[in-house]
């Protein structure tokens, strides 16, 4: 019996056959990954090595033992610009995470019939409900799609509440909110996180079952 939180190959309309993938929807989801892991490290980075305080003390320190005197002034400064590159980045990264996600969206509807995730998420509760042979795999079909539809709403409220971050000049008469925004941005990143750790988990359990399972099928394509 599989967890609640890993994924399973079946088709729920056809139980023993395994799911097919897109070649573009396995290209958003290695993207994705790849911007996601890139964008959480830059605050990373920023929270922790390039940290503003720090980080001054580490500059005048050192220019100190160079022979060279910088006021706390100056070396904050020049912390908050090593910050403010990084954020930069970051910034690149929320473009290329929201391109992704319209690229998402627009791909849902042109994937075939049978993998539009809406479509996968209706039989999986249809079949829940009407066939009791397949309830189990419905069930659990039903807990991992939901899962993964949380996800896509948390990235679109990142999406919207980053370009308004990115584009807060554009936006300056609701500079008011500004603090809320960027609190709900924040708060949508620990989450995010922790379905990245979820979904790694679930995958993980779901590998050792089969030597070719889901990581194979992302690839690959599935359906064999």
């Amino acid at each position: 019996m599989s967890t609640v939180i890993e994924p399973i190959r079946e088709d729920i309309d056809h139980p023993e056959r395994i799911k097919k993938y897109s070649s573009p929807l396995r290209l958003w989801h290695w993207l994705n990954a790849v911007v996601i892991s890139g964008s959480l490290i830059t605050v990373l980075i920023n929270a922790t090595i390039l940290d503003d305080k720090p980080t001054a003390n580490f500059l005048k320190a050192n220019f100190k033992d160079a022979g060279a005197q910088l006021t706390d002034d100056q070396t904050k400064t020049v912390a908050h610009a090593l910050s403010d590159s990084v954020w930069g980045i970051h910034v690149y990264f929320g473009y290329a995470l929201v391109t992704l996600l319209v690229f998402r969206l627009i791909l849902e509807f042109f994937q075939l019939a049978d993998q539009k995730f809406i479509r996968t998420l209706k039989n999986a509760y249809h079949s829940y409900n009407t066939i009791k042979q397949q309830r189990e795999l419905a069930r659990h079909e039903m807990v991992v799609k939901t899962i993964y539809a949380l996800f896509y709403v948390l990235l679109i409220i990142m999406a919207v509440t980053g370009l308004f971050l990115a584009f807060e000049d554009f936006f300056a008469p609701y500079k008011f909110i500004r603090h809320s925004v960027k609190e709900v941005h924040g708060f949508c990143m620990y989450i995010i996180l922790g379905f990245i750790v979820i979904h790694l988990a679930g995958v993980f359990l779901a590998e050792r079952k089969d030597s070719k399972g889901i990581v194979s099928d992302m690839i690959n394509g599935g359906g064999e």
